[in-house]
């Protein structure tokens, strides 16, 4: 099932593994600033019900 790449089959396959670790640290980064995000939201709706309320 894996296609002939000829004589540039290392340079391809580390393509491709270079784009799957880029787009997978992407990933992680994003979920990682969404988690940071909602925390520093939830802390500043605690503060602000706690003067309101």
């Amino acid at each position: 099932m894996i296609p002939d790449l000829g004589k540039y089959a290392v340079e391809v396959l580390s393509a491709y593994a270079v784009s799957i670790l880029l787009v997978l640290g992407l990933v992680w980064i994003s979920v990682r600033a969404a988690r940071r995000a909602r925390t520093w939201l939830e802390t500043v709706e605690r503060q602000k019900a706690g003067r309101d309320g």
